[in-house]
Parts: C-alpha cells; structure tokens; sequence
C-alpha cells in the first residue's frame, strides 16, 4: 500500500466500494502501487500495468497495454475508436468486482506477462490519421498557421487533429480550429496551458 493513494480510496464516490475491491485485488498480485494522473497504477520493474479510475456509469481497471491481451473472456473495451494501446475491464458495481476476482487477476498476470517480456502495441503515425477538412482548408489558407502547425511534434499535432475531428458538424470543426489558433502558434498542445 502506498499512502499517497490514499486519498483516492477515501474519499466519497459511488465507486469507493467497488474502487477498494479492486485496490486489494491488485495488491494481492503484489504490484507496486504509485499515484499516476491522479490514479492509482500499478506498475511492474517500473513498467505501468493498470490504473484504476472511474466514470459515471462505470469503474475500471485500464491496462496499459490491454490491446496486447488475449481477453478471451471478450470483456475488454476500447475506450473511443482513437485509442490505440489502452484497454479497459469495467464494473458497474462491487458484486461485479468481486465474482470476477479469478478473471481480473488472469488478466493482470498476463498484462504482466506482456511487460515483462517487453511487448509494445504498434501505434499509428500521425500521417496515418484523417485529417479533418476543416483542418486541411486552414493549413492551405494560412502559411503561419501552417509553419507553426507542422512545427508541433507528432503527438500534438494528433492530439489537435482528434480534437477538432471529434466535433459532428463543420461549423463547430472550425470554431474548435480558431480556438486553438493561439495555441498552435505558441507551439502548445491542445492540454497545454
């Protein structure tokens, strides 16, 4: 147990059953407990394996590398279509926690596994993601807007291009674009202050 996880287990959440089941699960595998973004991970030889978080019609474990697990319980969810590595096991509430302690820890000892032997998931390249039109239309129009965009690293420029791309219908793409102009400009990301 690490006490500055603490606070997480503590404090009031329609989850906090649900949450410590799972803590003293993942600490029965005898993982190290670390307080990552805010969560509880547990990591193994400094690799992350799983965090546990939650969501209002759900809590979770998310494994790091969940795209490399078998899940052949086929109980692993793909957060949003963008997510590449990351998987999910999900509980609506502690009974759910504790009849699937077998599988749970099934998993967590493969995601071991795939630590240990130093699997990764093979990630796509920014190129590889649609770029929205919207997005397109401004890069051709503004030569700075441009020059600063293709300056932002790969990760950033994916990170705005998600973002923008996420918006239903046009107009709103590109009034998402024009309120990143001055991010973009500065060489920020879109999460970044």
């Amino acid at each position: 147990m690490n006490p500055k996880v603490d606070f997480f287990f503590e404090k009031p959440s329609q989850w906090q059953n649900a949450f410590r089941e799972l803590r003293r699960i993942a600490l029965e595998t005898g993982l190290t407990e670390e307080l990552k973004w805010g969560k509880p991970c547990y990591t193994y030889n400094g690799g992350n394996i799983f965090l546990i978080h939650g969501f209002k019609e759900y809590c979770a474990l998310l494994f790091h590398k969940g795209a490399l697990l078998k899940d052949t319980k086929g109980i692993l969810f793909q957060q949003t279509k963008n997510v590449q590595s990351a998987r999910q096991l999900r509980f609506t509430n502690v009974d759910e926690v504790r009849e699937q302690e077998k599988v749970i820890k099934t998993y967590i000892y493969e995601a071991v596994e795939v630590e240990r032997a130093g699997l990764q998931v093979k990630m796509k390249k920014t190129s590889e993601f649609d770029m929205p039109e919207e997005l397109e239309h401004k890069l051709e129009k503004d030569k700075d807007f441009k020059t600063a965009f293709e300056a932002l690293t790969p990760g950033r420029q994916r990170g705005y291009m998600l973002y923008i791309s996420e918006a239903k219908q046009s107009k709103t793409r590109e009034n998402r674009i024009e309120k990143c102009v001055p991010k973009i400009l500065q060489g920020k990301g879109y999460n970044e202050r």
